[in-house]
């Protein structure tokens, strides 16, 4: 088509003839392959050319969805008639006291979730191949969604009041029938609340970037190696939105990884695994890379090259000074900015899992107490659920130890249970839909599954949205998190009770007291809140300058505390260079 053939005139003379459609995709693929075979002016230059020319053809050419295109399926009215008795069933059970109303509200709400569902399904494949619409949704990018095709063509479905609670209501209609005056003022609020929350959100997605920035400056590529034989496990799975291989991708492997069926070393403990080995690994059908990570780190100062992996930017080992972790606040805090914006183009219409966009990662950063709290499991058992007027009552009994262990837990009706009558559970299994607070995951499972219970969520909530975040960014957050313990007993040492000290600095304590044959102190595993892992760092310049400004002056003055310099924001106050340079990122460390 003429648009290939204009697209392969501005790519260099010696790549090869692209003949087929481009998208987001495909055409991260192409400039990735060019970053290994071009130097930075051409790769400039390249890069620039796509961009006029994508402009240019935009001018020319701008096409939107059209309303004609968006055809309605025959059987519709016949699919909305037996929803509609179904819902006259539920009804009539409800007037005749079968169900409470808590159940009524949940059984209309899955019927017309599963009904809009069906009939945005069967719209959908009634499109030929050949219609305009489908073809706009197939080439990906964020020119439309099959959500918007239902609200044209199907039914628009159940909406949300201002609050975000679900309207019983449904709206039968689509745009291309037209709604009724009742259906058209149901769904206006839900439309009123998306166009506002994009003026007043934006704001916090800003505010989210700025206190990921204060608890992540100092994370700062500092070593080449940390020493450390700690590892994480990626393991490949269906229900990740993100490839296998671009989990693996830039990552330094922890053992040698060998090949299933011939024992042939893939690669070597140490290596980073680049494109070619991380589709060997895929195709190997291997199920867990063992990767260095930022979460498994030990330097005591930002990271080091071995944990950290690939530079993204240059597809190469990150180098000694990268401020990684203002990095990894930006790549986390900029599509925030975008998971407030889709509110608009879903106009308050349900979607089948309510992750709530921006408050939902708001909510994990500082570790508050989920809006819809799920118990987990404190024993691996065997369940029992019965069913009372406030809610399930579900039992979990451990019979393979003695004395027999027991825990009771109480769950709303409302809720939907995760665990069945009889079933065997391991310990911290979620027990009903909804998010765990972090901190029991803590308590329950340790450090690493609540990190990693952390890094999923967080991911879940992006990934529904469409947006890809490399795993390695949430990890460099979730470890400043993570980075703090609580004195319990003092020992020997100089430490206080409750007070809240680095891990490294309490083991170099501990050590230090051991060694002249006294008592180490004891200390918890904490997790701190993104705010609260600001106020509590190392540097009083940094904190003093993010909140509670006299607070933290007041404190630091009353113990006579040294700022070191560490990290960029307590640099950039007092008027020094950033130590973003290998010399200045070392001099740093040698100066602390």
């Amino acid at each position: 088509s003429l648009g290939r053939i204009w697209f392969n005139e501005i790519l260099p003379n010696d790549m090869d003839f692209v003949n087929k459609p481009i998208n987001a995709g495909e055409l991260k693929a192409m400039m990735s392959d060019a970053m290994h075979r071009y130097d930075y002016a051409q790769m400039m230059s390249m890069i620039d050319n796509v961009k006029a020319l994508g402009f240019k053809a935009e001018t020319l050419s701008g096409l939107s969805v059209s309303v004609q295109d968006c055809t309605i399926v025959d059987g519709k009215d016949k699919v909305i008639g037996q929803a509609n008795k179904k819902a006259e069933e539920i009804d009539s059970n409800y007037k005749l006291g079968l169900i409470t109303r808590e159940e009524k509200k949940r059984l209309s709400i899955d019927l017309w979730l599963e009904t809009s569902d069906d009939l945005a399904g069967k719209t959908w494949d009634a499109f030929k191949d050949t219609n305009p619409v489908k073809i706009m949704i197939n080439s990906g990018g964020t020119r439309a969604s099959k959500d918007q095709v239902k609200q044209l063509a199907a039914m628009r479905g159940l909406s949300v009041d201002p609050l975000g609670k679900i309207v019983e209501l449904p709206t039968k209609s689509n745009f291309r029938e037209g709604l009724s005056i009742f259906e058209y003022v149901t769904a206006a609020r839900g439309s009123r609340k998306g166009l506002t929350d994009s003026a007043v959100k934006t704001a916090n997605a800003g505010y989210l970037t700025r206190r990921l920035v204060d608890v992540s400056h100092e994370v700062i590529i500092r070593t080449e190696d940390c020493g450390t034989d700690n590892f994480i496990e990626i393991i490949r799975e269906e229900s990740r939105e993100k490839s296998f291989v671009a989990r693996i991708l830039g990552r330094v492997v922890a053992k040698d990884l060998k090949h299933p069926k011939t024992a042939k070393i893939i690669v070597a403990k140490g290596e980073v695994i680049n494109e070619i080995i991380a589709n060997e690994i895929a195709q190997a059908e291997i199920k867990k890379v063992p990767i260095y990570s930022p979460l498994t780190c030990i330097a005591s100062h930002g990271l080091c090259q071995k944990c950290y992996g690939w530079d993204f930017s240059t597809k190469k080992t990150a180098v000694i000074g990268a401020p990684v972790g203002v990095v990894a606040a930006q790549s986390i805090g900029e599509p925030g900015t975008q998971l407030t914006m889709r509110v608009k183009h879903t106009g308050g219409v349900v979607m089948q899992d309510v992750t709530q966009g921006l408050p939902r990662v708001e909510e994990l950063f500082e570790l508050r107490i989920p809006k819809y709290l799920s118990p987990i499991s404190e024993i691996a058992g065997k369940v029992a659920i019965d069913e009372t007027e406030t809610g399930y009552s579900i039992t979990v009994t451990n019979d393979q130890e003695k004395p027999v262990d027991e825990r009771n837990y109480v769950v709303s009706l409302t809720s939907t249970l995760k665990v069945k009558d009889n079933e065997l559970i391991p310990m911290g299994q979620l027990l009903a839909s909804g998010g765990a607070d972090p901190k029991e995951v803590l308590r329950i499972k340790g450090l690493r599954a609540a990190q990693e219970y952390l890094i999923t969520e967080l991911q879940a909530v992006y990934e529904s949205q469409g947006i890809s975040i490399n795993d390695k960014h949430f990890e460099v957050i979730v470890r400043e998190m993570s980075t703090k313990v609580k004195v319990e007993t003092t020992g020997d040492t100089s430490l206080l009770p409750g007070e809240l000290v680095k891990r490294y600095k309490f083991e170099n304590e501990n050590a230090a007291v051991v060694a002249a044959g006294g008592e180490p102190a004891t200390a918890v595993q904490i997790l701190l809140g993104v705010t609260r892992a600001s106020l509590y760092t190392d540097s009083w310049l940094s904190a003093s300058s993010f909140q509670e400004t006299s607070s933290v002056l007041t404190d630091a003055a009353t113990l006579g505390r040294e700022d070191h310099l560490i990290g960029l924001k307590e640099n950039v106050i007092i008027g020094r260079l950033i130590p973003t340079s290998e010399e200045r990122a070392r001099l740093a460390l040698q100066e602390d």
